[in-house]
């Protein structure tokens, strides 16, 4: 069957169970997409044929016998490379870590292995999870798929890239300050970042520990939604996880947006670019006809975000990476005389500049004589984002915002730090504050490149966020259309008719 690739993951689950395809027919398929077009992408550190066709074939065998088989069965997740599966190196794109193999699963992957997953690989990333392009990764630059001269966005570049060439169905990415739905917008498929403590952090290399979090990306909301209910559960070994059961978000997604009131914080999108206004202003009038209503919710206090995330985070990420020593594992430097100069070297010589830089930052903004005046002072704006974040949603129920200020830019394209951190403007606050989003593909620029709408919920209500994505995106009609050069003809590709920047309405223009 040649367009395997083109289902969505619940379909592939559906037909695998029903013996209209094979595990092993799925399997084989991705892995020859892989070999094909990853060349050129860059989006996989590491893959593992053997293990996976050995794990399909397994299934094949399972369904024959009549055995019962799990949510997943059938499907290929590529995992970020900041998160554990045993046996298989967890590099998290650093020199650093280039030589570690994970002891155990994490509980994400031990959880998605439970229901019949089948691992692909490992992916790219922007090292330790600092950065918005996957530019920073010591291995590879991943491309984008539908600009082959632009970023995928970051951290988790390449999980995106993975999905929206349809290397993959369903990947696994992390997200600290954007990571998941920042390149989900770049690259035109869905991402979604849940609750903080939704999902359990073991076995995922911290960056931030108040602001982590796992989270799937994916061609369709419905897959995002499968995902999240079999890893959205409790786990003993984080104390940070909710005391909930997994929920069947699968369940909740058709109910209609009638009568739902969207907050727009109109005030804190004034300096918007010309083609992300036009199409968020567009996202909004249709959301408007799909039943909801408007209204305007105040958090201008948003513009203060990225200065306080930058605070927050890279004090978390100093104390976070002092592990890396150059004595229990990773990289060790050769020909240290002293153990402080084994410090320095191992430390100097195994991380990037954009982690190096962080950890200065970090240990600067924590540094007793400065301590009070920034650590201290951000933890105090961040209760008090909060707390604006709190009385907006006692307006609304979902508030809507941009993805990103801009479409995927080219390589090299940003050299200055202050303007690649606000590429997260939009995102961050979802992070400091411990809320779900999901990243939805709203429309294309003029260039034909990828644009973004998230949706933001209260805490705890992830399934009406992944709701409100379904419901979009089946107006929307953008998550089946895939990019031009990895795809057959039945791949339905978007269109070069420089009329794609328009919202497509069930096939028709707003």
């Amino acid at each position: 069957m040649d367009d395997i690739y083109t289902f969505s993951a619940v379909e592939l689950n559906r037909r695998f169970l029903s013996g209209e395809i094979s595990a092993t027919e799925i399997a084989e398929c991705f892995l020859k997409r892989i070999e094909k077009y990853d060349p050129r992408l860059r989006s996989f550190i590491s893959t593992d044929p053997k293990k996976t066709l050995e794990k399909a074939k397994q299934l094949d065998i399972r369904r024959r016998r009549g055995e019962k088989l799990g949510k997943l069965a059938g499907i290929p997740i590529a995992i970020k490379d900041n998160i554990h599966v045993k046996g298989q190196k967890t590099t998290c794109a650093s020199k650093m870590l280039s030589n570690y193999t994970a002891t155990f699963d994490s509980t994400a992957w031990r959880l998605l292995q439970k229901e019949d997953a089948v691992f692909i690989g490992k992916t790219n990333m922007d090292e330790f999870a600092m950065g918005s392009s996957t530019e920073h990764s010591a291995y590879a630059k991943t491309i984008n798929p539908w600009c082959l001269d632009s970023v995928p966005g970051g951290s988790s570049g390449g999980s995106a890239a993975a999905v929206a060439a349809r290397l993959v169905p369903l990947s696994l990415g992390t997200d600290t300050g954007g990571s998941i739905r920042q390149p989900a917008a770049f690259c035109g498929i869905v991402g979604f970042k849940p609750t903080y403590g939704r999902v359990s952090r073991n076995g995922v290399v911290a960056m931030g520990s108040s602001l982590d979090q796992v989270g799937p990306l994916a061609s369709y909301a419905e897959d995002a939604a499968l995902a999240m209910s079999i890893i959205g559960s409790h786990c003993s070994f984080d104390s940070t996880t909710l005391f909930q059961k997994p929920q069947d978000y699968l369940s909740t997604l058709g109910r209609d947006l009638s009568g739902k009131r969207i907050g727009v914080p109109w005030q804190f999108l004034e300096n918007l670019a010309p083609e992300i206004s036009t199409l968020f202003k567009e996202s909004v009038l249709l959301l408007e006809r799909m039943g909801c209503t408007i209204h305007e919710v105040d958090l201008d206090i948003l513009k203060y975000s990225v200065a306080l995330y930058y605070i927050v985070s890279t004090a978390e990420a100093s104390t976070n990476l002092a592990c890396f020593d150059g004595v229990k594992y990773g990289f060790r430097c050769e020909g240290a005389e002293t153990l402080e100069e084994l410090y320095r070297k191992s430390r100097g010589e195994g991380f990037g500049h954009e982690v190096k830089k962080r950890i200065l930052l970090g240990t600067c903004v924590l540094a007793a004589e400065h301590r009070e005046a920034y650590y201290v002072k951000a933890q105090r704006l961040r209760t008090l984002m909060l707390q604006k974040l709190q009385v907006a949603f006692s307006q609304c129920d979902m508030i809507v915002l941009p993805t990103t200020p801009s479409c995927a830019f080219q390589f090299n394209e940003i050299q200055d730090p202050f303007r690649m951190y606000l590429q997260d403007i939009y995102t961050i606050p979802v992070n400091l504050a411990g809320l779900p989003a999901a990243s939805v593909p709203c429309g294309f620029s003029p260039q034909n490149k990828p644009l973004g709408i998230q949706f933001i919920g209260p805490q705890k209500q992830d399934g009406e966020v992944l709701r409100f994505a379904y419901q979009f995106e089946k107006e929307t009609k953008f998550s089946p259309r895939f990019p031009r050069g990895f795809c057959s003809s039945s791949g339905r590709p978007l269109e070069k008719d420089g009329k794609s920047h328009a919202i497509h309405v069930n096939g028709g223009t707003s």
